[in-house]
């Protein structure tokens, strides 16, 4: 590889850091951002002579775009927020994105540790910061659109929703949390979902787990960092990026969700890492009162079987061996729905514009928290699953002598009892 190469390398590095931290402005934009500041001067004036007046109430008007000009009433108190903590808000109404959703979220991040003010120039009230956001998420659309959507520039749009991104992740611990104690009975359901009387005989057999979870992953592409491009292959990007994708072109998503659709877990990591499940199966070793007593997870075949993680036989299958995979796909396709729900609510997740892993990460777990928020609203959007989506792995993944005699225990008790229910 000559020095031309490596020079390459290095000038696309450079052009995606600056993409990523500074965008040229258009002509519209620039007069935007001229008006912006013209009005913060303004404002600055405003306040000023203000603070030197006594009414308590203070009508004041304030110079804002051409076509929109009102009157704004400003409340000088002693306890009063800093006036730059105000905003004009975007002319957009709240019926884009169901209002009840924007308010819920937005007392959200009211009432979270994260009291910090979001990022960008333009200072929104955080209901539209909200609105703002979701509409990232929930739209393909580009931040052109949104921009001319919000009247505000791109690059300001860019920072505000990372910014809103960063304070939705810090309540990860709260809205994506493992059941404990009462909740945890509570969100157990039976292996075998058959008819109601079969459901009550396979409780009574004594070593038949019920379910607490099912485990499983997706994938969501992202654009391949500039950086990540094979720079000793002659082959031209494009060709090589068709022919063979790079495995930190997507995002690992893996997961644990309940009956219901929500999730209990989630770990983000990069394509290029072919964990499955296994920081999970030793979290469950090391900390077994996170599993109630006669209770299991279900993966699919590629995921470790231990006693906590039960999974399918593989390999040549007699009856006893495909009633219990029966029973285990049955909850395979809760996890299928979920993450089908997941993108068809979260539209960006079908591919993220982005080149930055962390930022990329930020936007997914955004994503993840949002969706138990919907779910404790009973806000649920159906999703169509996609064959594609339902990623089957070849093989069985890692296995333990206690799993393997748990799996063909359960396997037993199953197979007799319908054997003898059926005769």
């Amino acid at each position: 590889m000559d020095v031309g190469e490596y020079v390459l390398s290095a000038g696309r590095a450079v052009l995606d850091m600056v993409e990523r931290e500074w965008q040229p402005l258009s002509p519209g934009e620039l007069e935007q951002r001229l008006d912006q500041a013209v009005e913060e001067i303004l404002e600055a004036d405003l306040i000023a002579k203000i603070k030197t007046q006594p009414p308590p109430t203070i009508y004041v008007q304030l110079l804002q775009s051409q076509a929109h000009v009102q009157p704004q009433v400003l409340q000088t108190t002693t306890t009063s927020s800093p006036p730059d903590e105000e905003t004009p808000e975007p002319r957009e109404p709240l019926d884009t994105v169901d209002s009840a959703a924007v308010k819920h979220i937005a007392d959200l991040l009211q009432s979270s540790k994260s009291r910090a003010r979001m990022a960008g120039r333009a200072r929104l009230s955080l209901s539209h910061t909200v609105l703002l956001s979701l509409t990232l998420l929930t739209e393909r659309v580009s931040y052109r659109s949104v921009s001319r959507r919000f009247h505000l520039e791109k690059g300001n749009i860019h920072r505000i929703f990372f910014s809103f991104c960063e304070r939705v992740n810090m309540l990860e611990e709260t809205l994506i949390r493992w059941p404990a104690g009462t909740e945890a009975i509570e969100t157990l359901v039976p292996l075998c979902s058959q008819e109601k009387e079969q459901q009550e005989e396979e409780e009574e057999l004594q070593g038949v787990p019920r379910v607490l979870g099912v485990l499983g992953h997706t994938c969501i592409p992202i654009r391949l960092p500039i950086g990540k491009h094979d720079v000793e292959s002659t082959v031209p990007e494009v060709k090589r990026m068709k022919k063979e994708a790079h495995p930190d072109s997507w995002i690992n998503l893996q997961l644990v969700c309940d009956c219901k659709g929500r999730i209990l877990h989630c770990r983000i990591c990069k394509g290029s890492d072919v964990d499955r499940g296994s920081a999970l199966r030793d979290k469950l070793k090391q900390h077994p009162e996170l599993m109630p007593s006669g209770s299991c997870l279900v993966a699919r075949a590629g995921y470790p079987l231990t006693a906590q993680i039960l999974t399918p036989y593989s390999g040549s299958l007699g009856p006893r061996e495909e009633l219990f995979n029966k029973m285990l796909e049955e909850h395979f396709h809760i996890l299928d729905q979920a993450v089908a729900n997941l993108r068809a609510r979260f539209q960006r997740l079908r591919y993220l514009d982005i080149g930055n892993y962390d930022r990329a990460r930020a936007v997914v777990l955004t994503a993840c928290v949002l969706h138990n928020v919907f779910l404790d609203m009973g806000q649920v959007v159906q999703g169509e699953v996609e064959k594609e989506e339902v990623s089957t792995l070849e093989g069985e993944g890692e296995v333990d002598d206690e799993g393997l005699r748990r799996r063909d225990a359960i396997s037993d008790l199953l197979f007799k009892s319908f054997d003898s229910g059926s005769t």
